[in-house]
Formats: C-alpha cells, structure tokens, sequence
C-alpha cells in the first residue's frame, strides 16, 4: 500500500468549530452496535478527525499476549488447516517462548533484525509473536521475491537472520538464497556477501529434512534454548516500549527499489484493534485469514487484531485457493473473512460453490482494489457476509486510515472506503498544501499514531513522505464528502495495483534497463477484468539487436516477483514524449486499450 506525496507548506487551524458527525450504529447485538464519532476540523473542509473516546493500546506485544492468554487461555488461539495444527491461547503462547528463547539462544537480541521470506504457516505465526517477545524486528519478506529482491531487502536492513520456507510452488528459497553465496571456506557460517547475517534457518516441507550445511532447522531452533534462556524472557519483555520499532515490511518504491516502513508495537497493535473493533470482534470470533502474512492485511489487520480479542485465526493454506478457503470456513465456522475481490470473486465463480455450507459468516475486510457492485451484492446474499467492510490504508500507515460501517448500504461500501479510523487525522491538499472543501479533488495525507516512524536507514525519503509536521503523504487522490466518506479516485503518481498488489513502474524500469539490448522503457498500467490491472511495458531496443517480446519477459522471469513481470511488451521504435522529454504514458495506455479492446 505505498505511495508518495508532497510536503504541505500550510496548517490547517487549531481544532476549533467541530462538526460533529455520528458513525452509523448497527442493530447487531452485542458490541456490533457501539457508536463512535468522526469530526471535521473545519466545517466545509476536507479535513475530518477520528474518535478519540476509546484510549489507544500503550502496550507491547508480548504484554497483550500475555493480556488475551489470561482471559482466553483454553479458546482456540489458531488453526492451520493444512498442517493440521490447532493450538489454544496458552499453547501458542508456550511455542512462542520456546522460538524466543530459541532466538536467545543464536544470540539474537533486542534491535537485531530477522527476516522472514515464506508463504503462510505456524512457523511464520510464530516467529512474528516469538521475535516481538524479545525485540527482536521482523522483517517481512515477499514470497514472491526473487533473488535481486531478496538482497535488496537482506542488505538494505541488516538482518542478522533469516527463516525461509523450503520451497512455494516454483520457488525453491534455499537454492536462490545460496545463489547469494560468496565463499564457504572462510568460517564456520558461510559468508553470503552480506555481513551482518549470521544465521539462516530452514522451514521444511513435510516429510523432507534436507538441511544445507551451515543453516539450520527451524525445529532445531526450537529445541536449542535451556532454561536460563526461558528464563530471560520476562526480563527482556518488560524492557520493551510500545513505541519501540518491531516490524519492517519493505514496500515498493516510486524511485527504484522496494523501501522498508518502519512500524512500532504501538503502530501495529492499535490498527489492528481498531479494524476488529470496527467488524464487531468479540473472542467469539473465527477470523479466516488466506491473505499473506508477510503484508499488514495479514499480520496486523488478521493476526494482531485477533490477538486484541482472543479471537481465532484460521489459515486455510499456504497461499490462496478458493476451494480450500471455502472449505476451511465451513469446517471451523468462521464468522469473517479477509481478502481482495478476485479471491470473493474466485470462491463466488467455484463450480461447486453451493456445496461449501458459508452461513456462519457475518463479517470481514475487502480491501486492496475497488469492488464491483455485482461482486459485493453476491458476498453479501451468497456468503452471508451482510456486515463486510471496505477498508483503506498503506503500509506506512500501520496499514488502515479509512474503514466502512458494519451496515453501510452496498452502494457506499463499493463507491467509497468508509470514515476515518479512531486516533487517525485525515484531510486532502491542493498542489500548494492547502485542505481543499469538501467534495473537492486532491491528495489525502494522514497524521496520527499510526503513520511509521519513518523508512529504514532512509532519512531522505523518510522527509520526502511525511513533513515536518507529521503528515504522511500517500500519493493518492482522494475526495471527502459532507457525511466524511472518502472516495479514493486516483493517484498522484503511477502506481499499477494489479489485484491488490501495489506495483511501482519505476522499480521495473530500473530493473529492465539492466538488459544490454534495452535502450529505453516505460512501464505502466493497463486495464484488466480480473486482476483490476495488468503490468505493461513498451521497449525501445539498442540499435537493430533482434530484441522481442519474448525476450523482455525471459529476462524478468525468476528475476523479480512474478506479479512485476510484464503482461504486455510492445517493442517501439520510439515513446511518445512531452516537448521537455518526459515520457507521456498516458498516451501509450490509450493506445494499449485501443489495441486491446479494453
């Protein structure tokens, strides 16, 4: 959910001559139907202010664990269908001290950093809750990165360690991962040309062990710690602030390489009260969660906001299937599920879809992309889903800002992103910084708890995204109307979303000029039925090299995500440009729908 903006220059006045205005109440029972208020700083202006009734979390992790094990310790904390674990809130809390002390045990302390490069498992759950535990920050990483990615990532942070998945449909980590090798004569652990990292651990697939020398087994890392490291462990927790930096999920930049938001207890735990809050969630909830983990929908928004209310993960596989998501909501009884329309889409259109008994569903998050109406009637008539919300976030924001009421009429959830969160300062600037009225065009910045505590060991683009004044700018064109609603209608910059993932073409066009046979590219977005948006690129080749389509695309392959690789390449002899060279892609999008007969 990255995106840029500009500094502001002007503040709006101090909080005087509020409008007050209420959040629609719902007739659910029990918390369902709390009221909360949204105000507008300046009646007229685009400028609204969420509630601040209800206090903001000061905890750590690790303290609200130890909170949600005390009052929920034999409910049902998780449940991972395909590996078949189902652990309580106390069981869970005791692998998450084993892996803790386990990291104790490497000599991982409070500050290090460990990434976590995997699809979703137990493992993963784990070493979110089991680093916080001991300060240590996570720092999540794409599944679907490749090896130029991943070390960017490993180099940009300084990770002391690694956790990899063995292998995730085409992607086998292990093999890529080694490919970063330098030497392996030089020391014990070998040296992968990055020298803060020490220690790369292996989650392997079931019934394979195969571990390369000088890694290590993630069920080894459990069974390393003695007691004097379980010991430890309250020590070091009651050492942790809730403003101390625990997370660090790398985001897709305008300028180039991927960016690493930098995000506190704090930041992350409050978000995702907020967002459950806004659903209803009681400990009596069944959250199905078959968004990834290493992303804030997944961490923050399922697992966090979860663990604020003892209610239940359920992780139907290790990435998305629409069968498998529909047969673990049957089978666990879930009462919400998260996801972006093409995963409802996809359940919705399964040949069999009247089979899976979806009755236990009453809420849940859509976010990521615009739902259309059809897709929204049918998740509300066909999965029982009557009080989904809509939410709208960025990851530099922990993630959401905006989140729709439990009974919004179908029109608004599909048409805008709901009110201002809790705690959360909203409002839309002109080209000068200036709140522009209601109603009227320009970009949204945000300030408050949530907004990051800046990217890591990145002072200069830190200062490009939030101003002096703490607003975060998120590149993203946005009108607020007279009840509050936001209606995201563009951005500011090119970002290509292409089902719910945020693509920055500036990050591919750094990439493919690498190619020797590549004189110039452009790369941006075109419309797709499915996916909301495909990747495109147009090419100018060097010379008379032969260059084709074929060849651009081969050179993506296995190189960055797949998600990045382009859909359409169309080699040109040249690219449309202004009378000051800047390329006009809005002119090669027309010209791309034209021949698509999009």
């Amino acid at each position: 959910m990255s995106k840029l903006g500009k500094p502001i220059t002007d503040l709006s006045n101090p909080l005087i001559d509020y409008s007050i205005i209420p959040a629609c109440s719902s007739s659910s029972s029990g918390s369902h139907g709390q009221k909360s208020t949204r105000k507008f700083v300046r009646p007229g202006m685009s400028h609204v202010k969420g509630d601040t009734t209800t206090p903001l979390l000061e905890l750590s992790i690790p303290e609200l664990v130890n909170k949600t094990v005390r009052n929920h310790p034999q409910r049902t904390a998780v449940v991972f269908c395909d590996q078949d674990i189902r652990k309580t809130w106390q069981e869970f809390a005791a692998d998450i001290d084993r892996l803790a002390a386990g990291f104790l045990a490497l000599g991982l302390k409070k500050g290090d950093r460990l990434g976590i490069w995997s699809p979703n498992c137990y493992e993963w759950l784990l070493t979110q809750f089991a680093t916080a535990r001991t300060g240590v920050i996570l720092v999540t990483i794409n599944p679907a990165y490749k090896i130029s990615e991943l070390g960017h990532v490993l180099e940009t942070s300084g990770c002391k360690a690694i956790i990899m998945a063995q292998q995730f449909k085409s992607s086998n980590y292990v093999e890529m991962f080694l490919q970063l090798k330098v030497d392996t004569s030089t020391s014990e652990f070998p040296d992968y040309g990055l020298p803060k990292l020490k220690h790369a651990i292996v989650i392997h697939n079931q019934g394979q062990n195969d571990t390369p020398a000088g890694m290590h087994a993630f069920s080894e890392i459990m069974s390393l710690p003695g007691p004097a490291h379980i010991l430890r462990l309250d020590e070091i927790s009651a050492d942790l602030h809730p403003d101390d930096a625990i997370n660090i999920q790398f985001t897709s930049g305008t300028t180039g390489l991927p960016k690493g938001a930098t995000l506190s207890h704090r930041n992350i735990l409050n978000n995702g009260k907020f967002v459950t809050d806004a659903q209803g969630f009681t400990e009596n909830d069944k959250l199905c969660i078959p968004v990834p983990l290493y992303h804030c929908f997944g961490m923050v928004m399922g697992a966090l906001g979860c663990a604020t209310k003892g209610a239940t993960m359920v992780f139907p596989s290790e990435g998305f299937e629409a069968a498998g998501t529909a047969r673990a909501i049957a089978k666990e009884r879930c009462t919400a599920l998260y996801g972006v329309p093409t995963m409802f889409n996809a359940i919705l259109t399964l040949e069999d879809f009247d089979s899976y008994d979806l009755t236990s569903l009453r809420t849940g998050v859509m976010a990521g992309a615009p739902c259309p109406i059809e897709i929204m009637k049918r998740v509300v008539d066909d999965m029982h889903m009557t009080e989904v919300t809509i939410a709208y976030g960025m990851t530099e924001t922990s993630p959401v800002s905006f989140q729709s009421n439990l009974d919004d009429p179908i029109e608004m959830r599909v048409s805008k992103v709901g009110r201002v969160h809790p705690h959360v300062e909203c409002r839309v600037i002109d080209d000068e910084g200036n709140t522009v009225p209601v109603g009227q065009q320009g970009e949204l910045c945000t300030r408050g708890y949530s907004v990051m505590k800046g990217y890591w060991n990145d002072s200069a683009q830190t200062r490009e995204s939030i101003d002096t004044d703490g607003w975060m700018h998120s590149g993203d064109l946005a009108i607020i109307d007279n009840m509050g609603y936001c209606n995201i209608v563009g951005r500011v910059k090119d970002m290509i979303i292409r089902g719910g993932e945020n693509i920055y073409p500036k990050e591919i066009e750094e990439y493919l000029h690498q190619h020797p046979g590549i004189q110039d590219v452009q790369v941006f977005g075109v419309p797709d039925h499915h996916l909301g948006e495909e990747v495109c690129a147009w090419v100018v080749p060097v010379g008379s090299q032969g260059l084709n389509e074929q060849d651009v695309i081969d050179f993506c392959k296995g190189q960055i995500a797949h998600y990045k690789v382009p859909r359409h390449v169309r080699i040109r002899d040249d690219l449309p440009m202004t009378v000051t060279g800047k390329a006009q892609k809005y002119k090669m999008r027309e010209a791309m729908i034209t021949e698509l007969e999009l």
